[in-house]
């Protein structure tokens, strides 16, 4: 077991514990605040949570999701109870545009004064009044250098019958739909149909040769061996390579998605002034490095760039060339018009 994964263990274990600590709570002298935090799995470094806990005697409980439309869903069925999530830009907006959210108290997070203006400028919520940029990714290709050849980095992978069987796409229909919408060298945020339909075409050709759409264990399946090319985010590939020299990750030549996940703040939250804590607790720049080195995701903390090691300043992974990242986009809400990729999506899927 390396250390990260023992780090992670170590905060499975903390989170249980805070959980029966809360759950038993009945007040008295030893009481404890509680914040609950709904986010992606493995996505915090274990030891910052335990340094909150102690700065801010309390307790965190961090339940996790998969996916964006899973985490929306539970909160829509009525889901209460969580005080920090980190949903993606896109999904944050449609929250917003339905009173789920919480305005943010710009004085209780000083430390979001160091947030990146050049990521900003892409933002979709530029005036963090809603939503703080946490970490960014962005979505490519990663596979095995010895059991891949003539590896070219392009969406046009996904067509090779040679690895049939052996290759995953993302469960995400913006994610997927976008690649194929890329590919074909349209915006991954169109609402034609017929640039729709077409997307849809590609990604049941490539469907043909997948083993199957996933969100988690492709990481890991790359890392064993059991798949050879993967589309997934940067931030979970560089950490199993870790585990595995032979993975590489590549940034299509058509582009992608650069997306940000973002924090917010529930409308049913409990714990208000904690939650905005724990939000500049995260863009503290000493932080912010610290949980960068650790998840291998960047947060677009512009006090925090200097104290990177040069082993993630000059990761192409997390520092995208600007040929690159010229060429990638934002997801952004597309309202009604999302109802234009679940057909497409289910059509896919059928």
């Amino acid at each position: 077991m390396n250390m990260r994964t023992m780090a992670r263990a170590a905060l499975g274990a903390a989170v249980i514990a805070a959980g029966f600590l809360a759950g038993g709570c009945g007040g008295g002298a030893d009481e404890q605040s509680v914040l609950h935090v709904y986010t992606w799995s493995d996505y915090i470094k274990p030891e910052l949570v335990v340094r909150f806990e102690a700065e801010h005697n309390c307790k965190v409980v961090i339940d996790t999701f998969d996916s964006n439309e899973a985490m929306y869903a539970k909160l829509k069925a009525g889901a209460t109870g969580y005080d920090v999530i980190t949903p993606t830009s896109y999904m944050v907006s449609l929250m917003q545009s339905q009173n789920m959210l919480q305005p943010l108290d710009r004085a209780l997070l000083p430390n979001i004064a160091q947030v990146d203006p050049d990521y900003l400028a892409v933002a979709l919520d530029k005036e963090m009044a809603h939503s703080v940029p946490y970490m960014l990714t962005n979505t490519g290709i990663a596979y095995l250098k010895s059991k891949v050849e003539h590896f070219e980095p392009s969406w046009a992978m996904f067509n090779r019958a040679d690895l049939k069987g052996r290759m995953v796409m993302l469960n995400d229909m913006r994610e997927t739909i976008g690649a194929a919408l890329k590919y074909l060298g349209y915006s991954l945020n169109s609402t034609d149909p017929d640039e729709l339909a077409a997307a849809g075409e590609v990604v049941k050709r490539w469907k043909d040769n997948l083993a199957k759409f996933e969100n988690e264990q492709y990481k890991t399946g790359i890392a064993s061996g059991e798949f050879l090319l993967v589309h997934g985010y940067s931030g979970d590939i560089l950490q199993v390579q870790e585990e595995n020299e032979d993975i590489a990750f590549a940034m299509p030549r058509e582009g992608g998605v650069l997306s940000c996940d973002d924090l917010v703040i529930a409308k049913s939250a409990g714990e208000v002034k904690l939650a905005h804590a724990y939000i500049n607790f995260l863009h503290d720049p000493k932080v912010a490095a610290e949980n960068t080195e650790f998840i291998q995701y960047l947060c677009p903390n512009k006090g925090a760039y200097p104290l990177l090691s040069e082993e993630i300043r000059t990761n192409p992974g997390i520092f995208l060339s600007p040929e690159i990242r010229a060429k990638c986009e934002v997801l952004a809400d597309l309202g009604e018009k999302n109802a234009l990729y679940i057909k497409v999506w289910d059509e896919i899927k059928k």
